[in-house]
């Protein structure tokens, strides 16, 4: 059996994503003759806003004052899209971006402010414009590059029109259910037509991809997320992936995009973690309360039945559930995050109301797993499914909630201030009436955090044995008095405490 062995220091981390187009603007990048919508405009799908990497760099200070230890870049290679998951050059960062100089340079200074740095990796596809693609569709069959991916073998060898752009009948055929294969000659990852679906069991490909992980691993990066791994269906391939990673750094971090129970990845063979969706799902379906915009939330596809109102007793059932789908070792290792480039804001999905997202905060915080700001939520910012939900940062710190703002760098300070929090046991306390409360437990470190997701204040008791005869107060206000083998808390509505023995 595979020992379970995962990175150290991502159990300590503080993980911040950024959307490179729409974080910050460097005045290094030369935009003479580009064509750039507005940074404060509404974001559009294919509108370009100039963010670029010495952008992030000039505001490193700013996230390390934030707490941040780590940074998650969505797709930051050549592309075609404002996304850049339809990756053309996958050894050139985007020029407009910086290029590859621009990357070398954040992450000497990044790892100079002790910010580790993971990238996103997009495996399972590439875009029209991916050299080898191309090739085919400008050769057909005698391309030497034709397994790279799945065609249709009459467009292939010309019996039918071939092309890249589908018509408006193919585009008809895509709408009616028709498989890209079919439709447009080519398999497309969701059927996407600007997304060609790379044939991993090609020899070649699957060296190509590998090779290209171990480049930028060498290069200086510390990790990959990996964008929709599940869709690449062979562990094989991503057992040798794994294999091929840590031998050029043991230390490297491995998270895959996959929104639900992923046991079958994380034994230690393959990933070290998953984006940890099923949590942000409990968190939204308890937390927010009746502020829950269900419509708009379940509009992110992994969302999709997801998504409902959670008493305390199911959000405890829920939270057990998903511990005990994975290793401990796995389980401090996750990446967990309140929302992200492929949903609404939690801001938004909670209807604007900040009690939510300052109790999801305080939560995440306390939950075994690395936490994950999505950059700007820090500071207010909302947005409905994409594009809504990727809007340029707000860099104009009148309009930011600086109340917000502190009270996430005290979350973020405490979780570096308190071993428990980081590598602690967690052991559920109390689940009734609208009230959670757990234990994180590390060697002498003994912490009970308390939510009271309710419209009204709350008695909820702890077991005195969990919390000690005499416990501090470290986070938000209680009264405390006992009543037989328990420690009564006195919670205001829709706030949380966080208490030490």
């Amino acid at each position: 059996m595979t020992k379970i062995q995962t990175p150290e220091w991502v159990k300590d981390a503080v993980f911040y994503q950024i959307f490179p187009d729409r974080f910050a603007k460097s005045s290094r990048i030369n935009r003479e003759g580009l064509k750039l919508e507005e940074w404060h405009s509404n974001p559009t799908p294919h509108g370009f806003k100039g963010g670029d990497l010495f952008g992030v760099l000039e505001r490193l200070d700013y996230l390390k004052e934030l707490g941040i230890t780590a940074i998650y870049f969505n797709p930051i290679f050549s592309s075609a899209s404002n996304h850049r998951y339809h990756t053309y050059d996958y050894y050139n960062v985007d020029p407009l971006l910086g290029g590859n100089a621009a990357l070398r340079e954040l992450l000497d200074e990044s790892h100079k402010r002790g910010i580790r740095v993971v990238l996103d990796g997009v495996f399972n596809h590439a875009s029209r414009g991916f050299w080898q693609f191309h090739h085919v569709l400008e050769n057909g069959a005698g391309s030497p590059y034709v397994d790279w991916f799945h065609y249709d073998e009459d467009r292939l060898y010309g019996r039918k029109p071939w092309g890249a752009y589908p018509d408006t009948k193919e585009l008809k055929e895509l709408q009616s259910g028709v498989g890209s294969l079919k439709a447009i000659g080519y398999q497309a990852w969701w059927n996407l037509p600007a997304l060609p679906k790379l044939n991993t069991d090609t020899p070649a490909v699957r060296h190509f991809i590998f090779e290209v992980a171990e480049f930028w691993l060498k290069f200086g990066i510390d990790g990959w997320r990996l964008d929709v791994p599940a869709e690449i269906d062979d562990d094989a391939f991503w057992v040798e992936f794994r294999k091929r990673v840590k031998a050029i750094n043991p230390d490297a971090y491995i998270v895959g995009e996959i929104w639900h129970e992923s046991k079958r990845w994380l034994q230690g063979d393959q990933f070290d973690a998953v984006m940890n969706y099923p949590v942000t799902a409990a968190e939204l379906g308890f937390l927010c309360g009746e502020h829950l915009d269900i419509p708009e939330t379940s509009k992110a596809g992994g969302y999709r039945n997801q998504i409902k109102n959670l008493s305390s007793e199911e959000f405890a059932h829920a939270i057990d559930t998903i511990l005990g789908w994975y290793d401990p070792e796995i389980t401090h290792a996750q990446m967990n995050l309140l929302d992200s480039h492929d949903t609404p804001r939690f801001l938004t999905c909670a209807s604007g109301d900040m009690d939510s997202l300052k109790l999801a905060y305080l939560f995440m915080f306390s939950y075994p797993g690395a936490p994950c700001i999505y950059y700007g939520d820090e500071i207010g910012m909302d947005g409905k499914q994409d594009p809504d939900c990727r809007k340029s940062f707000i860099w104009d710190e009148s309009s930011w909630n600086k109340h917000l703002l502190d009270y996430v760098k005290t979350l973020t300070h405490l979780r570096h201030s308190n071993k428990a929090l980081r590598r602690g046991t967690f052991h559920k306390l109390y689940a009734s009436d609208g009230a959670y409360s757990f234990a994180r437990k590390f060697e002498s470190e003994n912490l009970v955090i308390a939510l009271n997701a309710s419209n009204s204040k709350l008695i909820v008791p702890i077991p005195t044995e969990s919390i000690g005869t005499s416990p501090k107060l470290i986070w938000g206000q209680t009264s405390l008095s006992k009543d037989g083998e328990n420690t009564l808390l006195q919670i205001d509505a829709r706030s949380g405490v966080i208490l030490c023995s």
